[in-house]
């Protein structure tokens, strides 16, 4: 996050600001799109702040993710090639191709194996932004598309509400601490899965 420093602590911000479940469903739009930084900057402090409406607070994120995913679905599909330079100024053009390249041969097999694929990317650090995009290149079928962005962030922002609302800061400290072994052992699970995939589809 030290190179979004100021945005980072814009969204701090927001989290306290009095229209904050807005602002929480921007963000989750946006980030599902091209923002930067990850709604959960958000979501934590706003469930610290009110437990009871933790899980209320998870939803609001879950849905805006979705229509956000839409959103940078249709522009990978429709609007790509056009937007290349920018993606590429941004320095995500590099992720973005690969990951088409990976979706594509998991999706030339079934298209429900990319389902699987994008429900452990979910839990990475890598940006949803990087998926929606890719996925909309590719192609992937709308269907098991949004399953696996319900699953995939839906498990995220509820595993959070729920630590939250359970252990309090305590919690949300030791999650902050942990978040980064956390998403990059399902990254593993990711690249292990796309693994097993690709060499049963080529066996079959």
């Amino acid at each position: 996050m030290k190179l979004f420093g100021p945005l980072y602590q814009r969204a701090l911000a927001w989290s306290r600001h009095p229209k904050a479940p807005a602002l929480l469903g921007g963000l989750s739009f946006a980030e599902a799109i091209v923002f930067p930084v990850m709604p959960e900057v958000m979501l934590a402090p706003m469930c610290l702040a009110q437990p009871k409406r933790a899980f209320r607070f998870a939803s609001i994120s879950l849905l805006f993710s979705l229509l956000g995913a839409v959103v940078g679905y249709l522009l990978g599909h429709y609007a790509y090639e056009a937007v290349k330079p920018m993606l590429a100024a941004l320095g995500w053009l590099g992720r973005i191709d690969a990951e088409v390249a990976q979706l594509r041969e998991i999706v030339a097999h079934s298209p429900w194996k990319a389902f699987w694929l994008l429900v452990l990317a979910g839990f990475t650090p890598i940006p949803l932004k990087i998926f929606t995009w890719a996925s909309g290149v590719v192609g992937v079928p709308m269907l098991p598309f949004l399953a696996a962005m319900l699953v995939g962030r839906g498990k995220r922002v509820y595993l959070l509400a729920l630590v939250i609302r359970l252990g309090g800061e305590r919690a949300e400290r030791a999650l902050h601490r942990w978040i980064e072994h956390l998403g990059w052992a399902a990254m593993l699970l990711v690249a292990a899965l796309a693994g097993w995939l690709l060499l049963r589809g080529h066996a079959a």
